[in-house]
């Protein structure tokens, strides 16, 4: 049977419970202080029931065995329940002082048999998927996949968390998680969001501008604005409420929703904006609270200085009251706004009764009650003194805008994901609704123009009467040519004439600034706190720290009063008030974008609660909230643009080290994905050749000369993947896989790589070539077209010249089949250092010598990150692969670093014909439009090369030979069969052209090309089968000693450069 589980199910405890009296335990538990944590007697005849007793942590160390240390006082037990039960031991709360959570594997107590079977595995449970600090309770860690496979061998968790799953580092813990739950206020709706909402919509231009707003647009106009307005409000309300029910709602309401879903860069620009316009908009509320009551000091001759100074007076003076009301705790702010919303109800039902009691008094000032004629006269729009309906729009805009009131204290909410929807949408409807009954009311009852003067009764009835006042006998024709005082025009204070009780009216004034003020002095340090603690500016680290049971932020409330009192003096909110609408509009728009964005991307994360939202609606109110930002005031939209850009570029720039699984990595993944499906389906076209290199690097950080070089020609251009073969027992090297994969990928990010780690586990570098050139690259293009290599120290060289000469063959073998191409390996750097083997591959290869001594290493590891200078980079092209050969030198030509390199090009020739074939070389790089700064024509390749040259060469070879003419017969054979690399007499004779020609190449090299800054070379190919890996080697060695860095390239034959368009 489904037993119900309390919110707190941290501790627990397995108890044996015999077959026969299992049944009787577990019903027995069910009862008031049931005894649910005995354990029965005779565990020995038990047949593997447990009974799962979980316990409240609040009862601190107290055993759970004990009556009534069950949940609420009755032990909770089930049987048979499933297999997350942990040892006591594991799963003891330590109090709730210090970061922890709960990972057992390995005790006596085994899980429950559920499945008849000791067993380890855990059965779904909420406690596994929170994170490290989670608020609702503690994180259980599930058992991994290794320790269920293999039981003796005991992992422990990598990290506290799941990759990608936000944490709190331990430290953070305390000031963050540990407060008493049980003296935290949390709100329900109506208290956090509906009455939030309401009072903040509800502005001071309810009572003081609507009326007008009525007189310019007239009835029908004026029902149009408020719907406009809605349009807009809902559409992002809807949107608020599919983010908000998408996961669970911390603390930062508007900040919080945006950065989880478009990631912290539009979340941070956004969290300080509009935490900068909550701030702002303070001084906004109680400006004009403090207007209205020097209006009333005026009337009653009461000032204290001038008009300007006692504004500043009392809004300081009410401001401060507003920080001790909020500093004192949300508990008392929560009460204030309730006391708030009763005096505006209060207020606008005074206005409401007042319409229906036509006193005459009041008649000679426009009002008249409920009258067709007024209704009607009013219906339509009577625009005055440049006014638009765009202007008269502009204008109630902000008095709609407040939606996320309730949300901005998301944090401080018991069910934001219930609350926030229904909360927000209520009272989005309701103010509505009050917004458009009173403008009919007051359209329906006032006339436009009215003189205040009683004489102005008509007593005869006049021919040519045509306006509604003189319909009920006033004639208020002379507004026509003098300004009057009174009428929906001209008196702003239309609802406390109409209302029965004027003051009231006042009073609803207070109530709808302070509340307003009061909710923003609330929203900004709220929002302002959560910015800080994801540390997006790490400046502003210091107003992340959180007070009191319910991590009150004081220091943020401070700052927001510090700035609300510097605008409060200052006194120039007219300058202001565009530019912070045009704030909150910027935030309601990244809202509405943020559901679309969610939904573009398919996230299988993204699966709101809240069904009623649509993508293509949500984007139309983005597009709405930017077009009204141009309505309201064009050059503060314009300058909120770019404040926006600004701080989405600057975060940009820093790259905060956050992972939220935000919408933009989500569509970047799907962008990737369709855009290489769609390239799956195209053929490759020569124009579009680009270099995908394999490089072998083994950890990147080892052979930064070698990715330095690569990245130099593949940045922005082509793929780069730098390969690291991991040796040894495969259980061991899959778990160094799996930690330095992240850890390398992070090592060519900080260092502005661009290029992919990719650690694979082989026996041997040849099998693992083989299992990267097959699966390695881009979708169709998976056949990876340039492999590159570095020399190897010399004590590696016997252990590995067979597997390097292996994998050159196995490459040349793939090519033939592959679209690309091949190449091969070596280059000394600053000093000579003694044989070593080179590792060819399929299509460009590098090897950049290690200096002997510390300095000189340095400096050799570093020469491709520094500028190149006006050097050369030499190619010596002396077999057509296809154009490989040229096309990285000119790929390199392109970098800033190597922008100032000329490119010469070396070619083989005879000597009568050196003029015809630089012309020809010529001709052929001018239909490649490529930039040459000279060609030479070298005759006399095959010259012999000087004695003490093969004498060396000789010499390094000696070492690898095999001697079997001086062996007897069997015994060569089997040192054969043993070592086939070795360099047998025959082979050394049979190629010792070949071999002379590298070693006189070398010469040539040595003599043209010693001051380039890299040398770009033909591989040689050996025919496989015939050369030993030894002399293939040395072929390679001999060729690349003591010269700057030499890149060797075989392409494959097939052509990468073309001159046709």
């Amino acid at each position: 049977s489904r037993v119900p589980l309390g919110p707190s199910q941290s501790r627990f405890q397995v108890d044996l419970v015999a077959e026969g009296s299992g049944r009787a335990a577990a019903d027995e538990s069910q009862k008031p202080g049931g005894q649910g944590g005995v354990a029965a007697k005779g565990s020995e005849e038990a047949k593997g029931r447990f009974r799962v007793n979980f316990v409240d942590p609040s009862a601190g160390d107290e055993s759970p065995a004990e009556p009534g240390g069950g949940l609420e006082g009755g032990g909770v037990s089930f049987q048979n329940g499933g297999d997350t039960v942990l040892s006591e031991g594991s799963l003891h709360s330590g109090g709730g002082g210090h970061h922890h959570y709960y990972y057992d594997t390995h005790t006596n107590t085994y899980y429950l048999r559920t499945f008849g079977h000791n067993t380890m595995d855990a059965v779904p449970r909420i406690d596994h998927y929170r994170h490290t600090a989670a608020e609702l309770g503690e994180k259980l860690i599930r058992p991994s996949l290794a320790e269920l496979h293999d039981e003796l061998d005991k992992v422990s968790p990598a990290d506290g968390y799941a990759n990608g799953e936000e944490g709190t580092p331990p430290g953070e813990a305390d000031a963050t998680y540990a407060a008493d739950s049980k003296g935290i206020v949390k709100f329900g709706w109506i208290k956090g969001v509906l009455v939030r909402c309401m009072l903040n919509i509800w502005g001071v231009m309810l009572f003081i501008r609507l009326s007008w707003i009525v007189g310019q647009a007239g009835i029908a106009l004026s029902v149009l604005v408020i719907a406009m307005a809605t349009v807009v409000t809902t559409i992002t309300g809807l949107s608020t409420s599919a983010i908000a029910t998408n996961g669970f709602i911390r603390g930062g309401g508007a900040y919080y929703l945006i950065s989880r879903s478009l990631g912290p860069e539009f979340g941070g620009a956004i969290g300080l904006i509009f935490a900068f316009a909550n701030a702002v908009a303070v001084a906004m509320y109680v400006v004009g609270f403090a207007e209205t009551v020097v209006e009333l000091l005026q009337e009653n001759g009461a000032l204290m200085l001038d008009e300007t100074n006692d504004i500043r007076i009392i809004g300081a003076i009410t401001v401060l009251v507003l920080l001790g009301i909020s500093v004192a705790g949300m508990e008392w702010e929560a009460k204030a706004q309730i006391v708030l919303l009763v005096i505006l109800l209060f207020a606008i039902g005074d206005f409401i009764i007042g319409t229906f009691i036509p006193l005459d008094s009041k008649k000679a000032k426009g009002f008249f009650g409920y009258k067709a004629e007024i209704f009607t006269e009013n219906f339509g729009p009577d625009f005055r003194k440049d006014e638009t309906f765009f202007s008269v729009f502009a204008i109630f805009f902000p008095a709609a805008t407040g939606i996320l009131a309730g949300a901005n204290i998301s944090g401080d909410l018991a069910d934001p994901q219930s609350a926030i929807p229904k909360g927000t949408l209520l009272a989005i409807l309701i103010t509505t609704l009050v917004y458009i009954g009173i403008a009919v009311s007051v359209g329906a009852c006032v006339v436009r123009d009215a003189t205040g003067n009683i004489n102005n009764t008509i007593i005869t009835e006049l021919t040519n009467c045509t306006t509604a006042a003189c319909k009920l006998h006033f004639d208020f024709s002379s507004c026509q040519k003098t300004t009057c005082h009174y009428g929906l025009m001209n008196n702003f204070q239309v609802m406390s004439m109409v209302s029965g009780f004027a003051p009231l009216i006042s009073a609803g004034i207070f109530s709808a600034t302070l509340s307003s003020a009061l909710a923003s002095l609330v929203s900004a340090p709220k929002i302002f706190q959560a910015l800080c603690k994801d540390n997006i500016y790490p400046g502003l680290l210091m107003f992340a720290k959180g007070y009191g049971k319910n991590n009150e932020p004081l220091r943020g409330y401070i700052l927001t009063f510090l700035i609300a009192l510097g605008f409060i003096l200052i006194a120039e909110l007219n300058v202001i008030a565009p530019i912070i609408s045009n704030f909150f509009l910027a935030s309601y728009a990244l809202i509405n974008f943020s559901v679309f964005h969610a939904s573009l991307a398919k996230s299988p994360g993204w699966r709101p609660a809240f069904k009623y939202y649509n993508m293509w609606v949500s984007l139309v109110g983005a597009i709405l909230c930017c077009i009204v930002m141009f309505v309201i005031n064009w050059w503060a939209a314009l300058l909120t643009y770019v404040i926006v850009l600004g701080l989405y570029i600057y975060v940009t720039y820093k790259k905060p080290d956050v992972n939220w699984g935000s919408s933009t990595q989500a569509l970047t993944y799907l962008s990737a994905l369709q855009h290489s499906v769609r390239l799956a389906g195209v053929e490759d076209h020569i124009k579009n050749f680009r270099p995908q290199c394999l490089v072998m690097t083994g950890a990147p950080n080892s052979r930064p000369a070698l990715i330095h070089l690569v990245h130099a020609f593949t940045k922005n251009v082509g793929l780069m993947i730098c390969v690291h073969f991991l040796k040894g027992p495969r259980r061991q090297a899959i778990k160094e896989l799996s930690a330095d994969l992240a850890r390398y990928q992070r090592w060519l990010i900080k260092n502005k790589m661009k290029a992919f780690y990719a650690p694979v586990h082989a026996e041997d570098l040849r099998d693992g070539g083989q299992y990267l050139m097959q699966a390695a690259g881009l979708v169709q293009n998976a056949e990876v077209r340039t492999v590159l290599f570095t020399k190897h120290r010399k004590q590696e060289y016997i252990t590995r010249r067979t597997s390097c000469c292996g994998f050159v063959t196995e490459v040349m073998d793939s090519v033939t089949a592959m679209t690309s191409a091949a190449a091969g390996v070596p280059g000394s750097g600053a000093a000579q250092v003694a044989p070593t083997a080179a590792a060819p591959a399929a299509a460009g290869t590098v090897s950049v010598h290690c200096a002997p001594h510390a300095a000189e290493l340095l400096d050799a590891s570093s020469q491709f990150q520094k500028k190149q200078g006006k050097n050369t980079i030499d190619v010596w092209w002396l077999f057509d692969d296809g154009g490989l050969t040229l096309l990285i030198p000119y790929l390199l030509t392109t970098k800033k670093k190597w922008k100032d390199c000329k490119i010469r090009v070396f070619i083989g020739g005879k000597i009568n014909r050196i003029d015809h074939d630089r012309r020809a070389m010529a001709t052929l790089l001018s239909k490649f439009r490529i930039d040459f700064s000279d060609i030479m024509v070298l005759g006399d390749i095959n010259t012999k090369p000087k004695k003490e040259n093969i004498a060396a060469f000789e010499e390094m070879v000696e070492p690898f030979r095999l001697h079997e003419d001086d062996k007897e017969q069997d015994i060569a054979d089997k040192m054969k069969e043993d070592e086939p690399w070795r360099i047998t007499d025959n082979e050394l004779e049979l190629y010792k052209t070949k071999s002379y020609r590298q070693i006189r190449l070398n010469e040539l090299l040595k003599e043209h090309s010693s001051t380039a800054n890299v040398i770009v070379m033909s591989l040689p190919v050996a025919r496989k089968g015939a050369v030993s890996s030894a002399l293939y080697m040395a072929w390679l060695e001999v060729l690349s000693k003591d010269l700057p860095p030499v890149l060797l390239v075989r392409g494959n034959h097939q052509s990468v450069l073309t001159f046709y368009s």
